[in-house]
């Protein structure tokens, strides 16, 4: 079988410890280059992993020795590169949030469509084996109807990770324009679209700049969301959690709570409403803690839709709702007002 020649846009945290590594695990991928701004930075990756540097990302797309790309960039850079791969023939992984507006996402969509390429977004939430037993569970109508949930995702923020700490584009807003909310938030706005298998119509939120004194983009953030059915819930995305990282989900049914992600042991266990408890070891989900880069699987799929040319199983359009969920959030901080989505 022939190898899809990969190249990786970005050479920061995520590229380093998630695509590359991930790439480097699949037999079907050969990596081939690698681009950053930073060509020191470019340089010591594309040694590490045998590959060619750019630091022009037009260069290594019009190269012609790539299939795929990853874009591992800055936000406000995701719509214009992934355009502009998709355009030249690629197909392309993108990092959430797909993209800082409804338009750029829109755009993307079309780009995919017009060149016939696969587009998918990195919503590694829906690979944790916890919350595709969670999505089963429910639609099997084990916990009966949802009424309400609560999901958290939290840790003290890019400066502890990133290759740049407190200097990274992360706090810059020009650069991330969305902050907590873009990077943590749209993970679970995309995770509760998925569990629940319906779409969010209302939210109410408080997003702040409180927590980090080098930086100006939003770091603390707590959403009420309302589903089309009438489920409501609480949704938190922080940079403000400066103990052990909070990456939990507890949906609440008629019949039984789900706790997803939330004991050290068990990843997901089952409250049943007649007092049964059942725990389930299904593996633990990937973190930025020590020792905490876990395959996501994110990479594996993508190269799967490729080889099998079967469908993204997350295409811009799952992107794009996911990421109006984060954008109708950010406008009810600003307007102090209930917002349809």
């Amino acid at each position: 079988m022939e190898k899809i020649r990969v190249g990786v846009i970005g050479c920061g945290s995520i590229a380093q410890h998630r695509h590359l590594p991930e790439y480097g695990m699949n037999k079907r991928v050969e990596i081939v280059a690698v681009c950053d701004k930073n060509e020191e930075r470019a340089v010591r990756v594309a040694n590490e992993y045998g590959a060619k540097s750019y630091t022009d990302y037009k260069e290594l797309i019009e190269s012609g020795t790539v299939d795929a790309v990853s874009v591992c960039t800055p936000n406000y850079l995701h719509a214009e590169i992934s355009i502009y791969a998709l355009n030249q023939g690629l197909h392309v992984l993108c990092e959430k949030p797909m993209a800082t507006s409804v338009e750029e996402a829109e755009e993307m969509i079309e780009a995919g469509k017009r060149s016939g390429k696969k587009l998918m977004i990195g919503h590694n939430q829906r690979f944790v084996s916890s919350h595709q037993k969670a999505r089963e569970l429910i639609k099997n109508g084990e916990i009966g109807r949802v009424y309400s949930f609560r999901t958290t995702f939290g840790h003290g923020g890019p400066a502890q990770w990133s290759v740049e700490g407190k200097e990274s584009w992360f706090f810059k807003k020009e650069e991330a324009i969305i902050g907590a909310m873009g990077d943590l938030g749209v993970h679970k706005t995309d995770l509760l679209r998925y569990l629940l298998d319906e779409e969010f119509t209302e939210v109410g939120a408080f997003v702040e700049e409180n927590a980090k004194d080098y930086g100006d983009t939003d770091d603390n953030a707590v959403c009420v969301l309302k589903t089309k059915s009438g489920i409501i819930g609480t949704l938190a995305a922080s940079w403000a959690y400066m103990g052990k990282e909070d990456n939990s989900t507890i949906i609440y049914g008629e019949k039984a709570i789900l706790r997803l992600e939330e004991d050290p042991t068990y990843s997901l266990i089952v409250q049943y409403a007649n007092g049964e408890v059942v725990n389930y070891q299904l593996g633990k989900i990937q973190t930025n803690d020590e020792g905490g880069q876990r395959n996501t699987g994110v990479i594996d799929e993508f190269i799967h839709c490729i080889v099998e040319d079967v469908v993204s199983p997350v295409p811009g359009e799952e992107g794009l709702k996911s990421l109006s969920v984060v954008l109708a959030a950010l406008k009810s901080s600003r307007t102090k007002k209930i917002t349809e989505i």
